[in-house]
C-alpha cells in the first residue's frame, strides 16, 4: 500500500474530536474520493496525513514509513499536495511556480539545476499545459491556475497525490479537465486521495469512496456501493436521487427540488 491510515483520531482542543477511528488504505494507481459536508473534517484529516497536524491517536504510513517519523522534506518527496482555492498574488511565471515543487530535491542555498527544469517541463507536458509555462500565475483563470498547481505537485515526483476539493470554484468545463487529468495520473500509477463535494466526480474517477460524517467514516468501498440515496441523506441531510443515465454511461446524483413552482411543467 502507498497510504495506510490506521485508527486515526484528532482533536484541536483535546476534548472534542474532529474525527475518530478513521482507517483506510490506498494502493498504487488507485483513486479514493473522500466525501462529506462542510466542517466534517476532510481538510483536517488531509493535514494530519501530511503531518501538518499531529494525530491524537492512530497512525499514518506512506510507503511503509510512519509519517510522524519523517522530516517535512521526506514527506514532500513522497506526497504532492494541491490545496483548495489557492491563488497567488505574485506574478511568478508558471515555470517558476512549478519549479517550486522541486524544493524537496534541492539542497538548502542551492539553485535549480538542469534536471529540475526538465522535471518541471515534464510535469507541464504530462497534463498538457506546456502553452502556459511563461504565463504569470497571477493572470491565470481558475482552471489554468488549478492545472498549474497539479503540475507543481507532479514536479515533486510523488507516489501519492492529495487534492483538497480540486474542482471547487471551477466551471463545468474546467471541472471535467481536472477529473480527466486525475484519471490519467492514476493510470500512470500515482495513488490519489481526493476530497470533493461532488459525488458525481467520485463516480467518474474513483476506485473507492469514503464518506466522513459526524467524525466517523459511515461508509467506504466501491462508489456504486457507497454513493447511495441513504448514505447521501445521512451525510448531507437532503434527498438525492442516484440513477444510471444511459446517455452519460454512468451513475449520476440529482438533488430533489426544494423549490416550489420550479418543477417540471412550471412556466
Amino acid at each position: 500500500m502507498i497510504l495506510n491510515v490506521k485508527h486515526a483520531s484528532f482533536s484541536y482542543d483535546g476534548l472534542i474530536k474532529q474525527f475518530e477511528d478513521v482507517s483506510f488504505s490506498l494502493g498504487r494507481g488507485e483513486v479514493l474520493s473522500l466525501l462529506g459536508r462542510n466542517g466534517t473534517g476532510k481538510s483536517t484529516l488531509i493535514k494530519c496525513i501530511l503531518n501538518i497536524l499531529t494525530l491524537q491517536s492512530g497512525d499514518v504510513e506512506i510507503n511503509g514509513r510512519r509519517v510522524s517519523e519523517m522530516r517535512p522534506n521526506e514527506v514532500a518527496r513522497e506526497v504532492g499536495y494541491v490545496p483548495q482555492g489557492h491563488r497567488s498574488v505574485f506574478p511568478f511565471s508558471a515555470l517558476d511556480f512549478v519549479l517550486m515543487g522541486r524544493a524537496p530535491h534541492i539542497s538548502t542555498f542551492s539553485v535549480p539545476k538542469e534536471e529540475d527544469y526538465e522535471k518541471a517541463e515534464e510535469a507541464f507536458a504530462r497534463i498538457g499545459i506546456s502553452h502556459l509555462r511563461d504565463k504569470p500565475i497571477s493572470e491565470m483563470s481558475g482552471g489554468e491556475s488549478q492545472m498549474v498547481m497539479i503540475a507543481r505537485a507532479l514536479a515533486q515526483q510523488p507516489s501519492l497525490l492529495i487534492l483538497d476539493e480540486p474542482t471547487s470554484h471551477l466551471d463545468i468545463g474546467n471541472q471535467m479537465k481536472v477529473i480527466a487529468t486525475i484519471d490519467r495520473l492514476a493510470v500512470d500509477g500515482i495513488a490519489i486521495l481526493m476530497s470533493t463535494h461532488f459525488p458525481d466526480h467520485a463516480f467518474m474517477v474513483s476506485h473507492s469512496v469514503a464518506i466522513l460524517e459526524g467524525g466517523r467514516l459511515i461508509a467506504q468501498g466501491p462508489a456504486e456501493d457507497v454513493i447511495t440515496k441513504e448514505n447521501l441523506r445521512e451525510a448531507y441531510g437532503v434527498d438525492i436521487c442516484v440513477h444510471y443515465i444511459e446517455e452519460a454511461d454512468r451513475m449520476v446524483c440529482v438533488p430533489m427540488n426544494p423549490c416550489s413552482g420550479r418543477g417540471r411543467g412550471a412556466a
